[in-house]
């Protein structure tokens, strides 16, 4: 009997450009990109490398441009609410210096250990990680084999890479996921199993 074929997929994981309001904390706020954002990601998908599907957040920073690439490219769209940003509760729409001035041990244990530190009143971490890890393995299920765009978010990408690669959730904050960055993961399925790799980390995108 001849041996089950591996099946593979691709996923570009793109985070979204710059947004309007500045360095905040912005997680489930729904704000809109700038006028760069809009250009860095312009400029990240410039080169189609194949896609088959788009895929996004729901929340407008992500969910505006993808539509707007999908039309462009003709191809279907999904808007998958699990993949939106974690909330980061009284944390949200303050300017990054300005929290951390005023909670700098909260703010630098969260940092340090976001499975065990939570903002105040905020999503804990590894329950959004669930959701989002939930998202992608139906996502996984659906659109197997295909080469999809994924437009989401710096915490999701992190905590994405975090279980896909099997690190630590401490270890995020390591990840360095700039504006417009596309970093890849092909997923290999073979009797069921998905073997995971990260293609490349960061291609494009801004060096801030």
């Amino acid at each position: 009997m001849a041996s089950q074929p591996e099946l593979v997929t691709t996923v570009d994981l793109l985070r979204h450009g710059a947004c309007e309001g500045g360095d905040i904390y912005r997680g489930s706020t729904d704000v809109a990109l700038s006028s760069e954002g809009w250009r860095q990601m312009e400029q990240a998908t410039l080169q189609s490398t194949g896609w088959q599907t788009v895929v996004t957040s729901p929340l407008a920073r992500c969910r505006v441009f993808a539509e707007h690439c999908a039309a462009r490219l003709e191809l279907p769209l999904q808007v998958v609410a699990g993949l939106r940003e974690m909330d980061f509760g009284e944390w949200e729409g303050r300017l990054l210096k300005e929290v951390w001035r005023s909670e700098p041990q909260t703010v630098s244990r969260f940092y340090e250990d976001p499975a065990a530190v939570t903002p105040p009143g905020g999503e804990p971490t590894l329950l959004a990680q669930q959701r989002m890890v939930e998202a992608w393995q139906a996502l996984m299920g659906q659109c197997a084999g295909q080469h999809l765009l994924l437009v989401c978010h710096g915490g999701v990408i992190r905590l994405l890479l975090s279980h896909l690669l099997d690190m630590s959730v401490s270890a995020i904050a390591r990840l360095h996921i700039p504006y417009a960055s596309i970093s890849r993961v092909r997923v290999y399925r073979r009797g069921g199993q998905d073997f995971p790799v990260l293609m490349s980390l960061n291609a494009g995108g801004e060096s801030s």
